[in-house]
C-alpha cells in the first residue's frame, strides 16, 4: 500500500504542483483583483474525504491522493505573501458538498481548485483533465458529473438541502443554472492552461478541458476548476 500510494502521489503531485507555479495566474487581471487591491485568496479543495472514499485502485483512495496533493500545492502557495490560502479540509473528513463553495464564497475567494483523481472502468483509460461549469457535452462529462456529484446521496436531508436535485438523473443536471457565468470564460482560460502546461512541462497526456454540470463549481461565485489528476 504505501509503495503504491507513493507511486502515485509522484505520478500526479509533481506535474500538479508545477502546473500552478508555471503559468502565473496569479498576475493575471482576467482572474479575480490584483494583489494592489487585497490579497489573492486561493481556496483549495481536496476532493472526497471521511466515509467518501471516492475512487479506489488496489487498497489506494482517492481522498488520500487528493488531500495529499492539496495539502503540498497550499504549503508552496503559502510561501507567497500575496496569496492567502484556504481550505475545505485539511484532514480526512467528510464535508458536505453543499459546504464546500460556501467556504470559497465566505473567504471572498478569488480562485476555487477541487482537485480530485478520476476513477474510469476501463484501465485503459489514463490521462488528466480539467472541468469547468457547463452543459455535459457529451455522455462521458455526464458520467463524471454524476460520480462527482453522487456525494449528495451520502449527506443527511438531501433532499431538502439541495431542493429536489438527483445526482443520477440527467434532467436534473442539465437544469442546473450557470450561477457563475460570468466567470465562465476566466475558468476555462485558467482549464486552459492547466491542462497545457501538464502536456508541454510535464509531459503527461491531456484529455482536454470539459464542461460538466458539477454541483461544487456550479455554487461558487468565482472562476474555479475541477482537476482530474
Amino acid at each position: 500500500y504505501s509503495m503504491l500510494f507513493k507511486s502515485i502521489r509522484k505520478r500526479f503531485l509533481i506535474p500538479f504542483l508545477l502546473s500552478l507555479l508555471c503559468f502565473g495566474f496569479f498576475s493575471n487581471p482576467l482572474l479575480g483583483q490584483t494583489s494592489d487591491e487585497k490579497t489573492f485568496v486561493v481556496v483549495l479543495d481536496a476532493g472526497h474525504g471521511g466515509k467518501d472514499p471516492g475512487a479506489i485502485y488496489y487498497g489506494v483512495k482517492e481522498k488520500d491522493i487528493a488531500l495529499d496533493v492539496t495539502l503540498r500545492v497550499g504549503k508552496i502557495l503559502e510561501n507567497n505573501p500575496e496569496i492567502k490560502v484556504s481550505y475545505t479540509r485539511k484532514t480526512d473528513v467528510f464535508i458536505e458538498l453543499i459546504d464546500r463553495p460556501k467556504i470559497a464564497n465566505k473567504e471572498d475567494a478569488d480562485l476555487f481548485i477541487s482537485i480530485h483523481c478520476n476513477g474510469a472502468k476501463s484501465a485503459q483509460a489514463y490521462g488528466t483533465e480539467t472541468f469547468v461549469m457547463g452543459l455535459s457535452r457529451s455522455a462521458a462529462n455526464l458520467e463524471v458529473a454524476k460520480k462527482e456529484n453522487s456525494v449528495i446521496l451520502l449527506e443527511s436531508n438531501y433532499q431538502e438541502k439541495y431542493k429536489g436535485f438527483d445526482p443520477n438523473k440527467p434532467e436534473s443536471l442539465i437544469g442546473m443554472k450557470l450561477l457563475q457565468e460570468e466567470y465562465l470564460n476566466q475558468s476555462i482560460d485558467l482549464a486552459s492552461k492547466i491542462e497545457t502546461n501538464f502536456v508541454s512541462s510535464n509531459k503527461r497526456y491531456s484529455r482536454g478541458v470539459k464542461q460538466a454540470p458539477l454541483w461544487v463549481l456550479d455554487a461558487s461565485y468565482m472562476p474555479g476548476v475541477l482537476i482530474e489528476l
